[in-house]
This record gives structure tokens, C-alpha cells and sequence, in this order.
């Protein structure tokens, strides 16, 4: 089953209910983590090397449901 532990990003944004703009904001801004959340993927791609993302659903949706509900409890304070 670790070939099914990473998906693609569309897959990732549909299963969590996000965008994949948002997915992304996540990742850029360091609440995804490398390696954990998730990692890149040469396969196919040719030069310039552009690697697409691909995530750990379930660790992304742990981090995302924490993200969340501390972003909740920082707005109803």
C-alpha cells in the first residue's frame, strides 16, 4: 500500500475538501512539510525541471484539520 500513500494534488485537494490553490498556499508557506506531507515527482517530466507535488493523504489531513481549528480558535478570540 506505500504506492497508494502519495497522490497527486488533484486527488489530495478533492479528498480534503480544499483547493488545490490552497494546497499549495500550504506548502509554499511551510505548514505542509517535505518529506512528510509531501515530496516531488520527476516521473515523466522533462527539462526545465518543473516537479509536480505529490501528498501523504493522511498526514495532510491531519496538519490540515489542526491548521484549521487553531485558525477557528484564533478568529473567535
Amino acid at each position: 500500500m506505500l504506492g497508494d500513500m502519495w497522490i497527486s494534488s488533484e486527488l489530495t485537494a478533492e479528498k480534503l475538501g480544499i483547493s488545490e490553490v490552497k494546497l499549495s498556499f500550504l506548502r509554499e508557506h511551510g505548514i505542509l512539510k517535505p518529506g512528510i506531507h509531501w515530496k516531488s515527482s520527476p516521473l515523466g517530466q522533462k527539462k526545465p525541471w518543473k516537479p509536480k507535488a505529490l501528498y501523504n493523504i493522511k498526514m495532510c489531513r491531519q496538519i490540515i484539520n489542526k491548521f484549521y481549528s487553531e485558525e477557528n480558535l484564533n478568529i473567535a478570540a
